[in-house]
């Protein structure tokens, strides 16, 4: 918990929310505070697609919907979440674009790099193909992590054409590397056809427990909660969050959408029952404003993010 005074956002009721820093939230940029809690870090690449690109467009889409939120108390959470912790933007991570292992080197180093800064980072991507970095960087801090990973796809898979990082195989590379508990770790709103019969038993061998879409609808969010804390216990917690977990009706704009996913309703209540985990970090992804309608993606994800920073206000309280 910060021991300074918070710098908070500009409020919306001084200047319209229209209006005002292009930061996430309006918040302060990280150079503008003498310490930090919780950075807000852009991670504009997408070069790991293999549908749809222009994710790397994301994060920006992302910032300019966080204006619309209201953030000075969540009664959900009973939080003031910008007056108990410092949150700034750290800006975004200069990826290079036409070298994919380059900017897998980047994230990771800008990563581990912002944590010594900050207490905790939550990503806004960009592709998933940057969940490996992530992890990396959280592994040298906390050492291997339960990972949560709401998502409609497994992204267990080996390689696409060959190329062995993409935004379908960062959590291979993680099983392979040792980042992640195998024994707290699980997909959250799975669905859809596989490539093959065995996708799913060679999730299972990396630790993976999943939580299929069709859970919500058989057994109710409660149910998945319980999942979910039974499963990640006191570990350190990390959520990676691709928007494609959400049914195309919440999220059209993303690369590789997948119909009868989870409804915005759905997420929101998951997240809010996991109150009281140790959250270290997390990573919200694949949005794709170019396949967006009136914002609805964009602004489920930042209301996804500022989710998250309350979450991560409540993990440290308790």
């Amino acid at each position: 918990m910060s021991k300074t005074i918070p710098i908070q956002p500009v409020s919306g009721k001084v200047v319209p929310r229209y209006a005002g820093p292009s930061t996430f939230a309006r918040l302060p940029e990280l150079r503008d505070v003498e310490s930090c809690d919780l950075a807000i870090l852009g991670i504009p690449f997408d070069s790991g697609t293999s549908y749809r690109p222009g994710a790397r467009f994301g994060p920006g889409a992302i910032r300019q919907a966080s204006r619309h939120l209201r953030t000075q108390y969540h009664p959900a959470y009973d939080t003031e979440p910008f007056t108990q912790i410092q949150v700034a933007d750290a800006g975004d991570v200069p990826c290079n674009p036409y070298n994919i292992e380059e900017a897998v080197q980047t994230v990771h180093e800008y990563a581990r790099d912002l944590l010594n800064e900050a207490g905790a980072i939550i990503s806004l991507g960009g592709d998933h193909t940057i969940a490996l970095p992530l992890l990396r960087a959280m592994n040298e801090k906390h050492g291997p992590v339960a990972l949560v990973h709401f998502d409609a796809h497994l992204d267990t898979w080996d390689t696409y054409f060959g190329a062995p990082f993409t935004h379908g195989t960062p959590f291979r590379r993680a099983a392979e590397e040792g980042l992640f508990r195998d024994d707290a770790s699980m997909h959250v709103g799975i669905r859809g056809p596989l490539y093959s019969r065995t996708d799913l038993i060679e999730d299972e061998e990396f630790g993976f427990k999943v939580v299929h879409c069709d859970e919500f609808q058989q057994h109710g969010i409660e149910h998945v909660i319980k999942r979910i804390r039974d499963r990640v216990g006191d570990h350190p917690l990390y959520l990676s969050i691709d928007i494609d977990v959400l049914d195309p009706a919440h999220a059209p704009g993303t690369g590789t959408p997948e119909i009868a996913g989870m409804t915005s309703r759905e997420m929101v209540g998951v997240l809010r029952g996991l109150q009281g985990l140790n959250l270290i970090s997390a990573d919200v992804v694949e949005v794709a404003p170019a396949y967006d309608h009136a914002e609805l993606t964009a602004l489920a994800a930042a209301t996804i993010s500022y989710e998250l920073i309350n979450l991560y206000c409540c993990a440290r309280k308790s």
